[in-house]
């Protein structure tokens, strides 16, 4: 199963036992958080990393330069329980197709480059870019998506 959505670390403790990847952390702390719970519940937990890729002050994550710094500490780093697996974006909420085009292939070109580094060190985990929702899918996936989110068209608007 998986957590998809704004995470606040409080809540992992809660989720932790239930969930295998958790879509979308969005920085160190929860990260960290991450790796005490699932370390304590000696169970691995994969995680997203969430990159900010809009043009709003609303949506979060890490920013493209400073994700380059975390993985590398990863790399040196590792946190123990936590599987890094990908990326995931999330583009800004408009109708200008070409500045969500232009948001997606930004993401994607960080996540070949870092994907290429987790090869060269024998990972091949390093597999999933996230992007695109009900309303921008296609483009996402035109772009290099390998997962999308759809809820909205499931189950309706909220």
């Amino acid at each position: 199963m998986a957590f998809i959505g704004h995470l606040q670390t409080n809540k992992v403790k809660i989720i932790a036992p239930y969930v295998n990847l958790i879509h979308g952390v969005e920085n160190m702390k929860a990260l960290e958080v991450i790796s005490r719970q699932s370390l304590a519940l000696e169970r691995e937990i994969e995680v997203l990393l969430q990159i900010h890729i809009a043009k709003e002050e609303t949506k979060f994550g890490f920013g493209m330069e400073e994700v380059k710094k975390v993985v590398s500490d990863l790399f040196e780093n590792p946190l123990p329980s936590v599987k890094l697996c990908g990326f995931m974006g999330m583009a800004t909420f408009t109708n200008d197709e070409q500045l969500i085009r232009n948001e997606f292939r930004s993401l994607r070109k960080l996540f070949e480059s870092v994907k290429n580094e987790f090869e060269i060190r024998g990972v091949s985990e390093f597999d999933t870019l996230s992007m695109g929702m009900t309303s921008d899918y296609k483009i996402a996936l035109e772009e290099g998506s390998t997962m999308v989110r759809i809820g909205s068209a499931i189950f309706g608007s909220r």
